[in-house]
């Protein structure tokens, strides 16, 4: 095992196109354009913290580790080791190549002055599953992935939906106000009982007090027309 050199570059594309072959999820693994791995494993090498580690069986490559020195950052001060992939070919497992590579990652990790070394192995990945198992990994937290052409519709509906529920629950709150209003007019024209009789009783008093006077009045004419003899 040693840290990859620019003329590995080759030999590390073929291990990762025979790693993609091997997974069922082989398109979260790694691209099937050579070029365009050999791009992205050249940036990886070139980058402050990128570690790449081949592991050589007779002198070949035949394995190797991607890894990522990360921290500390805005919210912790702790270094970890991120493994993005490790991988071995199939005429060299159990030869003891994968346990060199994680001793070369451990080397790595010591030096970056990481405290925890950090594995994302891919779904259905038993094999590889059961050597982080073996080698004390414990479950920290799930990863999960989208493209960015799904995300960018997802986004779109959610925020079209977002919108349209606003509007909506203004509509029923508008609806909800104005029926309100029309209730809150109801009881004002309608009066109270109490006030409805004593709105009668004084319209009843000068139409009584007109009454008596005109009786009155009629009496008096009455009187004064009688003659006595």
């Amino acid at each position: 095992m040693r840290p990859a050199e620019p003329g590995d570059l080759p030999a590390l594309v073929d291990l990762c196109l025979a790693a993609r072959s091997e997974s069922t999820m082989g398109a979260q693994l790694c691209s099937d354009d050579g070029d365009r791995l050999r791009d992205q494993l050249g940036a990886l090498l070139a980058s402050p913290g990128g570690q790449l580690l081949v592991g050589l069986l007779d002198g070949e490559p035949a394995g190797l580790l991607l890894g990522q020195l990360v921290g500390p950052g805005p919210f912790t001060d702790l270094v970890s080791l991120n493994l993005e992939a490790i991988y071995v070919a199939p005429r060299a497992r159990r030869r003891g190549l994968g346990h060199a590579l994680m001793a070369g990652a451990l080397e790595v990790a010591e030096l970056g002055g990481a405290t925890e070394v950090y594995a994302a192995p891919l779904p259905g990945a038993r094999g590889m599953q059961r050597f982080f198992v073996r080698l004390g990994f414990a479950p920290a937290a799930a990863h999960r992935v989208v493209s960015t052409s799904a995300l960018q519709r997802r986004l779109v509906g959610e925020t079209a939906g977002a919108q349209s529920r606003r509007a909506s629950g203004r509509g029923l709150e508008d609806l909800i106000a104005r029926r309100r209003q029309v209730r809150a007019a109801a009881r004002g024209e309608m009066a109270d009982p109490s006030s409805v009789q004593a709105a009668a009783g004084q319209r009843s008093r000068p139409a009584i007090t007109m009454q008596v006077n005109r009786a009155v009045q009629t009496r008096r004419d009455s009187e004064s027309s009688t003659t006595i003899s």
